[in-house]
């Protein structure tokens, strides 16, 4: 039976997994300390580390690399692209390696997936549904300045792998439905997913939308200008303040929602504001991807580490439950969603992408 090696890069750590038969039969994190890193000027350059660290744990664990059919590796900043399974070329590693979308963990993901299947006869390489996944309907592009466009950076991955997994439970195709897509965690992502495509999403990453453990979320523009141009602080600390140490870490010094959840059950009112507020906001973003919908939608998901918390998953149905049916997948199985993908690729489910930059 064919096996798949999975690569998820992080900043400290690689995750890797093996899948046979669509089902993981090995899982290891690779934690690398900041010894390990300090020889690599850039993170793209931890490449060839990395990969001896994740040969010696098969090696060590005896699992066979020569069975392996393929290697998926998380997708990294390439440039936009439409959602699916991207076979890796000459063209994404160039862009991967420069870091044409930025410097990111992520982007090594298929850069390992490449350098590992070239040593393994017979071997593919592939990165799937990446966070620059662009579908966005050209409208949501636009705001009021023409100098800035709004971007497509969101949860891709694990947003399109539960949209898809409800609409098998369901017994239904994603192609034929409308749902928004919750993505709660460290940022929160609410995607309109329209038959097939996200046609609209907040992006998550470069402080949009609600309000999330490490974003500040949606700020009035003018106030943030006049902070900027205070004096006070640096345009690294601006960004900080955007993505990174912004929201609830701002506010509460802590990005662990379930300290944040300890403090609200012990009755700390600024912990009860701020769960509150992030809730609110949610809901508020929520109500906004309906209308891009026209209404018509068939099911709100959420999904993330934060769904588990289902007290707060109620506190946000509360107010947008009369909009759809809503459903949770809690967590992220980012591991089980590239496997998925590659699999689909292997049975003939689905054909590879060709990445154009």
């Amino acid at each position: 039976m064919e096996h798949i090696l999975v690569i998820n890069p992080g900043s400290t750590s690689t995750k890797i997994a093996v899948f046979e038969g669509r089902k993981e039969i090995f899982g290891k994190t690779i934690r690398h300390t900041a010894e390990d890193l300090a020889p690599f000027p850039t993170i793209c350059q931890q490449y060839e580390f990395r990969k001896k660290a994740i040969f010696a744990e098969l090696e060590n664990n005896q699992l066979d690399s020569a069975s392996f059919a393929a290697v998926i590796g998380r997708g990294g900043l390439v440039k936009p692209i439409t959602s699916g399974t991207y076979r890796v070329n000459d063209l994404m590693l160039k862009h991967l390696s420069d870091g044409v979308g930025g410097e990111h963990a992520s982007n090594l993901g298929g850069l390992l997936a490449h350098s590992i299947a070239a040593e393994i006869p017979g071997c593919q390489a592939f990165i799937a549904d990446p966070v620059v996944v662009d579908e966005l309907q050209d409208v949501a592009r636009v705001t009021g300045i023409p100098e800035i466009e709004r971007v497509s950076i969101f949860h891709a991955l694990n947003q399109k792998a539960i949209a898809k997994r409800h609409a098998n439970i369901t017994g239904k195709s994603y192609e034929d439905l409308n749902l928004i897509v919750a993505h709660l965690g460290g940022g929160i992502s609410v995607g309109a997913h329209r038959k097939g495509r996200v046609i609209d999403v907040n992006n998550a990453l470069n402080g949009d939308g609600p309000i999330a453990p490490e974003r500040a979320g949606t700020i009035p523009a003018l106030q943030l200008v006049k902070l900027c141009f205070s004096g006070k602080y640096t345009y690294h600390q601006i960004c900080k303040m955007i993505t990174g140490k912004g929201g609830m870490v701002a506010h509460l010094e802590t990005n662990s929602f379930m300290e944040l959840n300890d403090k609200v059950q012990t009755g700390d009112p600024k912990a009860l504001r701020i769960y509150q507020a992030m809730a609110y906001t949610i809901a508020k973003q929520i109500g906004a991807t309906a209308v891009v919908l026209s209404g018509h939608v068939d099911a709100i998901l959420f999904t993330g580490g934060i769904a588990h918390n289902k007290r707060f998953i109620d506190l946000i149905t509360e107010q947008v439950g009369f909009l759809a049916p809503c459903y949770t997948y809690a967590g992220e199985d980012e591991m089980s969603a590239l496997a998925n993908n590659a699999y689909c690729i292997l049975d003939g489910e689905e054909t590879p992408q060709t990445y154009m930059g």
